[in-house]
C-alpha cells in the first residue's frame, strides 16, 4: 500500500479496496464484541469489561496500555510523529445491570443483546483497531490513543471522560467518540442539556378530610403540568421530555411519594438556564399549594458545543461515508 498520500481524494479512492481487504477481521470484531458484550457494565462498574479490552490491545501488541485514577482505559498505537495525537473515545457503560441476562443471540445478519448497540460495539472497535492497521499495513503519522471511558450515562455524568481531559498531560488535535449505532451517524455539535430528578413527599398522617383533594401524584401532577405551560421556542431548537413518573401503592392508599424524571435540551445555555430556573420557582410555589416537601437534584449536565459544518474533520467523515456507500445521518447528540 501506498504509504503518503497528497491529497484526500487519494484515501477516497482506495476505500473500498480497504473494506474488501478487511474481510477477515470481521470475525475478530464479532469475537470481541461477544466477548465485552457478555461482561456487566453498569455505570460505575466497568472495571471488568475495561480489563478485557486492556487485554485485547496488549494480546494485539500495543505497549502503552494503562489506567487511570477514573478507571478509564487507555492504549496508544505509536504514529511517526510523537507529537501529533488523535483521540478515539468510546464509553464503556451500558444502562443494563448484572441482573440481566447478558448472552447474545449471533445470527446471520444481526446480534441482539443488552447494550450491544450502546455501546459495547464501540469499545469493540477500538479492540480490533490495532488489528485492522496491521491488516492494511498503515502506520499514521499521529498517535492514535484510544480511550475507553467510565461513568459516561446517567448520574456518571461523564465523569470518567471529564477526568481523563482534565489530568492527561496529552495535547489532542482532533478527538472523535465512537458509538455502536446508528450507521451513518454524524454529530459534530452537543446541545445543552441537563437532567433532572424530582421527588415529593407529604406527611405519613393526611387529613382525611381532605381525602381525594390532595395526594403526592396530585402535588406532582400540578408540577408537571405547570412545566409543559413554560413557553419553548422554535430557536433555539429547545425540547422538555418527560422521562418517568412513579407514585402511589395501591388503589385506595393515597399516595405520599411520587417521583418525575426529566431531560431539559436546549442548543442555548442560556435557555437550559432559563428553564431549570422556572422548574425551582414552580416547586416552590407547589410545596407550599400543597403542603408537601419537593427535593429537585440535577443529576447530569453538560454544555452545548462543537464545531462548524465546514470543519476539515467534518467534512472527511462525510466524505469517507458517502465513499462507503453511506448515507451521513446529521444530528446533534
Amino acid at each position: 500500500m501506498k504509504k503518503e498520500f497528497s491529497d484526500m481524494n487519494e484515501i477516497l479512492e482506495l476505500l473500498p479496496e480497504l473494506r474488501t481487504q478487511l474481510g477477515d477481521i470481521q470475525e475478530t470484531l464479532i469475537a470481541n464484541l461477544i466477548m465485552l458484550s457478555e461482561i456487566p457494565s453498569p455505570t460505575f462498574e466497568e472495571a471488568a469489561r475495561i480489563k478485557l479490552l486492556q487485554q485485547r490491545l496488549l494480546e494485539s501488541g500495543l505497549q502503552n496500555v494503562s489506567s487511570d485514577e477514573a478507571g478509564n482505559g487507555v492504549g496508544i498505537i505509536p504514529g511517526k510523529d510523537p507529537k501529533r495525537n488523535i483521540l478515539l473515545v468510546a464509553h464503556a457503560d451500558t444502562v443494563y445491570s448484572e441482573k440481566s441476562d447478558h448472552a447474545l443471540s449471533v445470527l446471520t445478519d444481526e446480534i441482539k443483546g443488552p447494550g450491544v448497540a450502546d455501546n459495547s460495539l464501540g469499545m469493540a472497535v477500538l479492540a480490533t483497531l490495532p488489528n485492522m492497521l496491521e491488516k492494511l499495513g498503515i502506520k499514521l503519522k499521529s498517535n492514535l490513543v484510544l480511550l475507553s471511558s467510565t461513568k459516561g450515562l446517567g448520574r456518571g455524568n461523564l465523569d470518567g471522560l471529564r477526568f481523563f481531559m482534565e489530568n492527561n498531560s496529552i495535547p489532542f488535535d482532533a478527538g472523535i467518540c465512537i458509538e455502536g449505532a446508528q450507521l451513518g451517524r454524524l454529530s459534530y455539535t452537543a446541545e445543552g442539556m441537563f437532567r433532572g430528578h424530582i421527588s415529593c413527599t407529604l406527611p405519613e398522617v393526611l387529613d382525611w378530610q381532605k381525602a381525594g383533594q390532595n395526594s403526592a401524584i396530585i402535588a406532582l401532577n400540578d408540577v408537571i403540568n405547570r412545566i409543559l405551560e413554560i413557553p419553548i421556542p422554535r430557536r433555539p431548537r429547545t425540547t422538555v421530555v418527560l422521562g418517568a413518573v412513579r407514585g402511589g401503592k395501591s388503589y385506595n392508599v393515597m399516595a405520599t411519594r411520587s417521583s418525575l424524571r426529566f431531560e431539559v435540551r436546549s442548543e442555548s445555555a442560556e435557555m437550559v438556564e432559563s428553564i431549570r430556573s422556572r422548574i425551582d420557582d414552580i416547586i416552590a410555589d407547589a410545596a407550599s399549594t400543597h403542603s408537601a416537601d419537593f427535593e429537585f437534584n440535577v443529576v447530569s449536565s453538560r454544555e452545548p458545543g462543537g464545531i462548524d459544518v465546514s470543519h476539515p474533520l467534518v467534512k472527511c467523515c462525510r466524505q469517507v461515508m458517502e465513499s462507503l456507500d453511506l448515507t451521513p445521518t446529521i444530528r446533534p447528540s
